[in-house]
C-alpha cells in the first residue's frame, strides 16, 4: 500500500491536469451533514495531493489548510496553490494542534492510514462538535460502457472487489450521501486519467501504454467525436464527533 501511495509523487503533474475534480452538491451535502457552512470553518485537507479538493473548499470561503506527504504532490500543490498553506504530514500523524479544526476531510484519502492511528488523531484535532468527512469519486458502473471497461480494469489487474472503503469505527454514526455527476473531456485526457492511477503508475510505462492502446482502440467507435462524458458517483460520509 505505501508504495501505491507513494507513486503519486513521479506522476504529480499528470494526476493534477488529469483527475477530477468535484460537484457543488458534493460540498452542499458536507455542510448539510457536519451541520454548519463551509465559509469560516477552519477546515484541514488531509492526503491533499495536487489541491483538488482543497481549492474548492477554499472557493466555499472555508479556512483551508492542506496536509500532504509527499514530496512531489506538494511541490506540484505549492505551484498550483500558492496561496493555500500546507504543511507536510499524514493522517497517521497529523501536524495540527488538539481541537483546532472544524473540518477534517479526506477526499480519495482515508484508505492510505491506518485506522488505529488515524482515528484517534481526527478525535485529537477535531474540536468538540467537529465532523470528519471522508469521501470517494467513483465512476458511475450504471452507465454501460463505463461497466464494461471498469470490468476490464479489474480482470487486467485481478481485483475481485474494493475491500478499502470501510468507514471508520469509534467516530460514532456516519451519515453517507451519494451525488451524480458528469464531466466531458477529450478521449486523450480520459486516458490520461486512467493513467494517473495508482495501479497504472506501478505497472510500469511500457505494460501502461500498451493497455491504454487496447483502450483506445475499444473507446473511438463509441467516442467518435474524440470528446467522453465521465459519469461519477460521489460517495460522501460525515461523522460529528
Amino acid at each position: 500500500m505505501t508504495t501505491r501511495a507513494r507513486s503519486f509523487d513521479a506522476a504529480a503533474a499528470l494526476y493534477g491536469a488529469h483527475r477530477p475534480g468535484y460537484p457543488p452538491a458534493l460540498f452542499d451535502a458536507v455542510e448539510a451533514l457536519a451541520g454548519r457552512p463551509l465559509a469560516g470553518a477552519r477546515v484541514a485537507d488531509v492526503g491533499a495531493g495536487t489541491g483538488i479538493a482543497t481549492a474548492l473548499l477554499h472557493a466555499r470561503g472555508a479556512e483551508v489548510l492542506a496536509v500532504e506527504p509527499g514530496d512531489g504532490m506538494a511541490a506540484e500543490f505549492r505551484r498550483r496553490l500558492p496561496g493555500i498553506p500546507i504543511v507536510r504530514g499524514d493522517g497517521d500523524r497529523l501536524p495540527l494542534a488538539t481541537g483546532s479544526v472544524d473540518l477534517l476531510t479526506y477526499a480519495q484519502a482515508w484508505h492510505w492510514t491506518d485506522p488505529a492511528r488515524s482515528v484517534p488523531e481526527a478525535r485529537r484535532v477535531l474540536r468538540p462538535g467537529g465532523a470528519l468527512a471522508i469521501w470517494w469519486n467513483d465512476t458511475d458502473t450504471a452507465v454501460p460502457w463505463i461497466a464494461e471497461q471498469e470490468a476490464r480494469l479489474r480482470a487486467f489487474f485481478e481485483v475481485e472487489g474494493e475491500t478499502y472503503r470501510t468507514l471508520p469505527q469509534g467516530l460514532g454514526e456516519f451519515a453517507t450521501r451519494s451525488v451524480h455527476w458528469s464531466r466531458r473531456i477529450a478521449l486523450d485526457d480520459h486516458l490520461a486519467n486512467l493513467a494517473s492511477h495508482s495501479a497504472f503508475l506501478v505497472l510500469g510505462e511500457a505494460r501502461t501504454r500498451a493497455y491504454l492502446a487496447g483502450e483506445r482502440e475499444l473507446l473511438n467507435p463509441l467516442f467518435q467525436d474524440g470528446t467522453v462524458e465521465e459519469q461519477y458517483v460521489v460517495n460522501i460520509s460525515v461523522a460529528v464527533v
